[in-house]
């Protein structure tokens, strides 16, 4: 069994997707937008003007395969009460990745020595999505 994150940018996918790619080498397995879906949305299911977003995409960071979705496209995202967690393979890694996850977000916590990781760091993307990036001892 494997527990897979799904992420709606609830109007921002196809942009998150891209910063992914930029920040993370993230690698887009499968997307599909809205118009090409067999069956057509239930009325009220999405904003109109919205056949061309995302309704559904895969994407792999790493080893991990999390999903992704315009959801309903109402323009207000929230990802609150959870962390996504990155294990960087070098301390050079660590800060890398925090700042390019923190372009146009937020540094919560810059990277550092812990009582517990070698350098870790926390950050809020411009998406609004958390990040925790480690290199463990």
């Amino acid at each position: 069994m494997q527990v897979q994150p799904y992420l709606f940018f609830e109007g921002r996918c196809e942009e998150a997707l891209d910063f992914y790619r930029s920040a993370l080498g993230a690698e887009v397995l499968m997307l599909m937008r809205y118009k090409e879906s067999p069956e057509p949305p239930a009325p009220g299911c999405i904003a109109p003007g919205s056949e061309d977003k995302v309704m559904h995409a895969s994407f792999r960071i790493g080893e991990a395969t999390l999903m992704a979705s315009d959801g309903m496209c109402s323009g207000k995202a929230s990802f609150s009460g959870f962390s996504l967690s990155l294990d960087a393979a070098s301390e050079a890694e660590v800060d890398r990745l925090c700042d390019a996850l923190a372009a146009g977000g937020t540094v919560q916590m810059a990277p550092a020595r812990t009582f517990w990781a070698t350098r870790f760091g926390m950050v809020t993307d411009r998406f609004g999505v958390a990040w925790m990036v480690s290199l463990m001892p």
